[in-house]
């Protein structure tokens, strides 16, 4: 039975990266091989009410996932259909390529820091959209912003979804995760940046001209402000709403959603249906690329059969006997979790080794939080902010192996490298 998920498992990543090719959405596929695990799991059970108890546990972290990722989408759009990124993008005045880069990536660097990798990689690609002309400038530029969002997330407790549950279980704290790791994520985006800004050195890009005949168009300066500012401020309050109220993200996300929602109906109500209508939240939901939401509802159900079956635990297991070094196995894991979510890997790893054997601080949990973090932009698939940009510009898997892969993998190693001299 294990034999078999494991084989659906590895057929669907494969269905999913050659989603182009076979013509088959990887919405599908995704969708396909859950419900395939789900069943041979129920199957192989002689209680079904633990399997109930396991699928509604899996689908309670699921439907978090979703529904903040909806909540951000949301956000992003009424925030685009005021125009509120003209905010940013009129104050951008280089016209090269390699300097747009620098710019931002440094910007979704410390932004993940305080939203998350996956909200910042929906701002950001947004953003870009507002800016870029050409598609192929766009793809490049959703694949650096992966990764400077994991990057930048790695080393902020609140960042990314493993260095947060590090963080609340205990083994790592604040202080000491910023001064062992923020240099190794600033090193793992800037050697890709290096090597990117060699390559686009002199081209410059084509900015999109503004569509005056646009009615989404007619906004006023307030009102772009205004939308702008409040939908940015909601998306920074949904770190702090958590650890105050210790509700899960997607609670403080649909509670902001509900106050952009009510700022614009208010701004707007004197104005008749036809202006009005493009500029509601009602008008954003439709906008919202419900496929990428459908594609990780799959990816999030398949892999958690695996954890419930404890196939990456022994993957984990496995490693520890046939390997030994603790910081080969977690720089192996962080590999890995390019291919598999990093969420069960470290949720294994935080189980495989106790707070007695290694203390909390220890070099295991920083480099833990690293590698987990950063090693996920090796693959689209590998992170939920490449996931996000893969439904958002449409990246297609082998494209982003051939342009991006290995510039995330070289900033990877490097961080990595200096990460363990720096603990040597």
């Amino acid at each position: 039975m294990l034999t078999a998920m494991i084989v659906i498992f590895v057929l669907a990543y494969t269905a999913i990266a050659l989603e182009h090719p076979l013509k088959v959405n990887k919405s599908a596929s995704a969708l396909v091989a859950a419900g395939l695990l789900w069943t041979l799991y129920a199957m192989s059970q002689n209680d079904p009410y633990l399997v109930a108890q396991h699928l509604g546990e899996s689908l309670t972290d699921t439907a978090q996932i979703v529904f903040f990722l909806m909540g951000a989408m949301a956000i992003v759009e009424l925030v685009d259909a005021h125009n509120g990124f003209d905010v940013i993008t009129r104050r951008i005045r280089t016209s090269t390529l390699s300097s747009l880069m620098w710019m931002v990536a440094g910007i979704s660097f410390f932004l993940s820091t305080i939203l998350d990798n996956l909200t910042t990689t929906i701002v950001m690609i947004s953003l870009m959209r507002k800016i870029l002309a050409r598609q192929e400038d766009r793809l490049l530029f959703a694949g650096i912003i992966v990764i400077a969002a994991n990057s930048g997330g790695a080393w902020s407790p609140i960042g990314d979804v493993t260095t947060t549950m590090l963080w609340i279980g205990g083994q790592i704290s604040v202080l000491a995760t910023i001064q062992s790791v923020f240099l190794p994520s600033l090193v793992s985006l800037i050697v890709p940046l290096a090597m990117m800004a060699h390559t686009l050195r002199g081209r410059r890009f084509d900015a999109i001209e503004p569509d005056n005949d646009d009615p989404i168009q007619d906004t006023t300066e307030f009102e772009r402000k205004l939308m702008f500012f409040l939908g940015l401020g909601v998306l920074i309050a949904v770190p702090a709403f958590k650890t105050i109220t210790h509700l899960p993200p997607f609670t403080g996300v649909l509670f902001g959603l509900g106050i952009l929602w009510m700022a614009g109906d208010l701004v707007h109500r004197e104005k008749d249906e036809s202006r009005k209508q493009p500029l509601t939240l009602a008008h954003a939901l439709s906008r919202i690329d419900m496929s990428s939401l459908v594609f990780f509802v799959g990816i999030l159900l398949s892999v958690a059969v695996l954890e419930h079956t404890h196939i990456l635990a022994s993957l984990a297991q496995w490693l520890n006997q046939a390997v030994g070094r603790v910081d080969v196995i977690v720089l192996v894991i962080g590999i890995v979790s390019a291919i598999v979510d990093n969420v069960p890997l470290v949720a294994a790893s935080m189980g495989m080794y106790s707070l007695t054997d290694y203390p909390p601080d220890h070099l295991l949990w920083g480099f833990l939080a690293y590698c987990a973090g950063t090693g996920g932009s090796i693959l689209i698939i590998g992170s939920a902010a490449g996931v996000a940009a893969m439904g958002l510009e449409k990246i297609r898997f082998f494209w982003y192996v051939q342009k991006i892969s290995g510039l995330a993998l070289t900033g990877y190693l490097a961080g990595a490298v200096l990460y363990l001299a720096m603990s040597g």
